[in-house]
């Protein structure tokens, strides 16, 4: 893979940022999908198609590349370090917390795409959708939060505009410095993967669960099951 289809891919993963947010803006969409709970099916969407880049992607990698000791802990230290920059910005109580996080998320995931594509795995074009996925409804709900919150709506559009640059940036790190190294890779996947599925039960699920409805949660099946046809088509 090239390093401008690196990029491509991350600053398209990173577009469904303000793609998110233009939704939000809107306040008939916004409107209809609150009324009709599509927010939370796509949240829930976004955290099973995550799931399933855990599970049938980060996870497998790591495992095949390190050993048990050393996977073990860069997968306890990813749900530590999330949990505490998580438990950090909600004692802020800033109004950018659900944006700092969705960063926070964004960039190790940034890297391990730019790595993966780097080795020539066809699997980083179903990591960047997942990653997509994921992107557009945390923007939606990180703009309704920060325009709530009273940031000026010039200002907001910039923040969100730039925030794709992201992408790119950390696919280039892991295409430049991580590609030729397999265990330090599978590492960082791990450390992800622990990172993520926390993020997955203590943000993701939660905020996107409604109690008037049931089937939105269907939206984390849905999600899971690209994964999984994704992965399945790629090997």
């Amino acid at each position: 893979m090239t390093l401008e289809t690196t990029l491509g891919l991350a600053l398209m993963a990173g577009l469904a940022i303000p793609a998110g947010a233009l939704v939000s803006a809107n306040p008939r969409l916004r409107t209809f999908c609150l009324e009709h709970e599509i927010d939370s099916f796509v949240s829930y969407f976004g955290g099973g198609a995550l799931l399933a880049a855990v599970a049938l992607v980060l996870v497998p990698f790591g495992m095949a590349h390190s050993h048990v000791a050393a996977a073990a802990a860069a997968f306890l230290l990813g749900g530590l370090v999330f949990w505490q920059v998580s438990t950090w910005l909600k004692r802020r109580g800033s109004t950018a917390s659900q944006f700092l996080g969705m960063l926070l998320d964004f960039i190790p995931e940034g890297i391990a795409l730019g790595a993966a594509l780097a080795t020539g795995s066809h699997v980083a074009y179903l990591l960047a959708l997942l990653i997509a996925l994921q992107n557009m409804p945390e923007g939606f709900a990180s703009f309704h939060e920060m325009r709530r919150g009273g940031m000026r709506l010039g200002r907001l559009w910039m923040v969100f505009l730039l925030a794709p640059l992201v992408g790119p940036i950390a696919a280039w790190l892991g295409f430049a410095f991580l590609s030729a190294e397999d265990q330090m890779l599978a590492l960082l996947m791990l450390f992800c993967s622990g990172g993520i599925l926390y993020l997955i039960f203590e943000d993701i699920a939660p905020g996107a669960h409604m109690t008037r409805e049931t089937l939105p949660a269907m939206g984390s099946v849905a999600g899971f099951l690209l994964g999984l046809i994704g992965a399945m088509l790629i090997h």
